[in-house]
């Protein structure tokens, strides 16, 4: 008789040491060293690719120490990736880059006189902002890199949208110009006694290469597992951290750098974590303040935290159980209850019955309103939060604000894209995923699409439409992008080599945009867009779907009841257009729900398109660049910057623009 014995799974990722949680293969717990930094230059033809403009080349890779567990941490015995429980949220590798001291960089189409496929490119002004120089309209395109001035003006810099709550004079922060008068967080980080910091080790001359770094330098802020660092990219030991917090069990899982107050002496950076607290962080003064502290306001994880455009004080975060609060960094917190007295503002676009009632949900699970459990325009504005609203009962895991900073668009793991005006508190239009939850999402510079990855391995272009009165609502699926074998982790534009033309000599059609994507089978995608070179399968042609119409716009819609669709909706369409709230905008158009005539502020999710009727989008560029799951990208001028989920962060050099590229590949080789 032989004994039979069955070994635990190989670990997911092989590179990742010791398999889940420190656990060896033999079973013993991997001793818990903390590591350094590590920079490297790799070198080979593994470590470039090609694209039509020239050839990338790894320059440099920085390998963030990925801190082991917390020794009161109970090590998972036995682990199978094959579970169904519940595990910790984590969220990898994620970046934020910042330039405290110069101002907006040239926004020159990027390479413009070397673009193999004979494009002209210029990037001209923002269509809605004809005054502003292009400068300004990139430094507000941009939510990352070196694109901020030194005045605290940038990131959004570059709109004319109102503030968030405006006209509730109890939102009116005391603002000053003096950046060393700002308000700072009232605790000491580096003499906390708090269990939910475990340590920070600040670098031993921080002062001085604070004082000594490059006026044109580069700020990084990342955060991997249960530590985040700040980083110096500019300096020549890179490698060293300034500061770096471990934190005891929480692990800290988005963050956002706030670019309305940056300057050189103060820094707003707030984290959200697994444990659903927040931290508000001001890495020069080295101080902090906890905020939904012990879960007091929500106690689910955070999955995605964001400065609101244009505030010194207000910061959005995203639940994991589907909400969305405002917080004040300044303010204290309070235990929260849905209001009952909702007020009758005409921004809340609802009747104050609706105060506690769960999400109205179609056959699939998912909402067809905001549900507002708190308003900004409420009264009651002395402690946080400052507004909630619910949007569904799964998971948010990502959202965008327009570059007008007017819209908000959020993707959640039921598979929806909600594209809402958030100033109105107002839910404008919602689409769905060819199938699984969508994971990332972002706006083109000049606001008029909007890309998401998701768990169907597919980067989906949306266009959410415009109504006469300029607002989103009527949208469309433009294009479907097939490259990734597995879930897509990150999205994002390249402003440097997209053309955003204002001068009518260029329409729509033969507008291109480059965009690039990150998912979790190690891969990046690079991928040009225009409208132009879109192919529609010949059957969607068949079936009456031309070139440039938006599929899902016949005259007669009908939503069946099936698992993708609003549940038996019908929506009868006339002559009038229809604006962002579902209401017509003339002509007689009528939107129906099970003979039940739609209240204000409800929308009639666009029904799943499929792939016979859908363009298919291939990618310029499609390589595998690392051996673990890749989580994060972004551009900046000279480079493509991504991250994986154990902690390697890789720069890509873009090609020379004055070396032709049969010189550099003789050079590189």
């Amino acid at each position: 008789m032989f004994s039979l014995s069955v070994l635990p799974p190989p670990p997911r990722y092989p590179s990742q040491p010791g398999g889940y949680n420190g656990i060896s293969a033999t079973g013993g717990v991997v001793p818990m060293i903390e590591t350094n930094n590590i920079l490297t230059t790799p070198t080979g033809p593994e470590y470039q690719f090609l694209v039509g403009e020239g050839l990338y080349v790894l320059k440099e890779e920085l390998h963030l120490a990925t801190p082991p567990p917390h020794p009161s941490e109970a090590p998972i015995q036995n682990p199978n990736p094959l579970s169904t429980a519940p595990q910790p949220a984590t969220a990898g590798t994620q970046l934020s880059l910042i330039n405290i001291d110069i101002g907006p960089l040239t926004p020159s189409f990027y390479r413009s006189n070397s673009r193999s496929d004979g494009v002209s490119g210029s990037i001209q002004e923002h269509p809605d902002e004809r005054s502003q120089s292009s400068t300004e309209v990139r430094a507000s395109t941009s939510d990352r890199g070196r694109l901020n001035s030194s005045d605290g003006g940038g990131g959004h810099s570059g709109s004319n949208a109102p503030a968030f709550g405006e006209g509730n004079t109890l939102l009116t922060p005391t603002t000053t110009k003096d950046s060393n008068k700002r308000k700072k967080p009232k605790n000491n980080m580096t003499k906390s006694n708090s269990s939910f910091i475990s340590r920070v080790i600040n670098h031993e001359t921080l002062s001085k290469k604070l004082q000594d770094r490059a006026r044109d330098g580069m700020f990084a802020f990342a955060n991997v597992n249960r530590a985040f660092q700040w980083l110096d990219l500019s300096s020549p030991t890179k490698a060293e951290y300034l500061t770096k917090i471990l934190f005891t069990k929480a692990h800290c899982l988005c963050h956002d750098v706030n670019r309305v107050t940056k300057s050189s002496s103060h820094i707003d950076v707030v984290m959200g974590f697994s444990t659903g607290e927040i931290i508000w962080w001001e890495p020069v003064s080295q101080r902090y303040t906890r905020l939904n502290k012990n879960g007091i306001i929500n106690s689910t994880p955070v999955s995605s935290i964001n400065w609101i455009p244009n505030s010194d004080n207000l910061f959005l975060a995203a639940h994991m159980d589907g909400t969305l609060i405002v917080y004040d960094k300044e303010k204290e917190d309070a235990i929260f209850s849905p209001e009952e007295d909702n007020l009758s503002s005409p921004s809340t676009l609802r009747s104050s019955s609706d105060a506690f009632a769960r999400p109205s949900t179609s056959s699939n699970g998912t909402t067809q309103k905001i549900h507002i459990h708190k308003s900004v325009h409420s009264k009651n504005q002395k402690v946080n939060p400052v507004s909630v609203w619910k949007l569904s009962n799964q998971r948010i895991n990502a959202f965008a604000f327009s570059p007008d900073n007017r819209h908000l668009a959020v993707v959640s793991e039921d598979g929806s894209l909600r594209i809402i005006d958030y100033l109105s508190e107002t839910l404008l239009d919602m689409f769905y995923s060819y199938y699984g939850g969508l994971t990332c999402v972002t706006w083109s510079p000049d606001g008029k699409y909007v890309l998401t990855g998701g768990q169907d391995d597919l980067v989906s272009i949306w266009s959410p439409g415009t109504d006469s009165a300029g607002a989103p609502g009527g949208g469309y699926l433009v294009a479907r992008c097939q490259g990734h074998h597995s879930w897509v982790t990150g999205v994002k534009f390249d402003p440097w080599r997209c053309d955003i033309d204002d001068r009518g000599t260029a329409t729509g059609a033969t507008r291109n945009y480059r965009f690039g994507s990150v998912g979790e089978d190690g891969r990046v995608c690079l991928w040009d867009f225009s409208l132009g070179m879109l192919i529609r399968p010949r059957v969607g042609s068949a079936m009456g779907v031309g070139h440039g119409q938006r599929p899902g716009t016949e005259s007669s819609r009908h939503r069946s009841n099936s698992g993708l669709s609003g549940g038996g909706e019908t929506v009868k369409e006339e002559t009038a257009a229809v604006n962002g709230n579902g209401i017509s905008t003339g002509g007689g158009q009528q939107q129906e729900r099970g003979g039940e005539e739609l209240r204000i502020g409800e929308v009639v999710p666009h029904k799943v398109e499929p792939r016979a009727t859908t363009a298919v989008l291939p990618p310029v560029l499609s390589k595998i660049i690392d051996d673990d799951p890749l989580c994060w990208l972004e551009f900046t001028q000279d480079a493509i910057i991504t991250s994986c989920k154990l902690g390697h962060v890789r720069t890509w050099s873009r090609p020379s623009e004055l070396t032709p590229l049969d010189e550099q590949d003789k050079k590189v080789e």
